[in-house]
């Protein structure tokens, strides 16, 4: 066979890897999707500091969210992981909502609002989803049970 048909057949071949890949990508998000409750989220764990105006869009990472009795499972959007990234019980802290700023703004989902929170850890957090999701999340967190009376003692 000619050279130039060995380079066709890997051209072939990792094109075929590369629809694979993306199929498969596809197929995973629609199992997450199957059981309801999923949203797109984006999450950053630990804020930049704001003297560099270009730092702000780091740390972001896009991807879904998915309800539980008592927790978010976060998946991220490129992964062929069929487990969540993380888990954030219910018992999270809602500080503050805003609409991304500068460099943020491209690396968020167009329209989202940035919603901070504080984990029960004392670990701030930050959400990126939609209104309508904000929404939801409102409700989901507001509607978690009373603590038990111990905490308080």
């Amino acid at each position: 066979m000619a050279w130039w048909q060995d380079l066709l057949d890997s051209a072939g071949l990792l094109a075929g890897l590369v629809l694979l890949g993306f199929g498969c990508l596809f197929i995973r998000r629609r199992l997450l999707a199957r059981s309801g409750g999923t949203f797109e989220c984006s999450v950053r764990l630990q804020r930049p500091s704001q003297s560099n105006a270009a730092a702000a869009a780091r740390g972001w990472t896009l991807g879904l969210g998915r309800y539980r009795d008592t927790t978010i499972e976060w998946f991220r959007i490129f992964s062929f992981s069929p487990h969540p990234k993380y888990v954030f019980d219910r018992s999270l802290t809602v500080v503050g909502r805003r609409r991304p700023a500068g460099a943020e703004a491209f690396a968020l989902y167009g329209g989202h609002i940035v919603v901070a929170v504080e984990l029960q850890s004392g670990q701030p957090v930050e959400f990126a989803m939609s209104e309508g999701a904000l929404t939801g999340f409102m409700a989901w967190v507001e509607a978690a049970p009373p603590l038990p009376d111990h905490i308080f003692e």
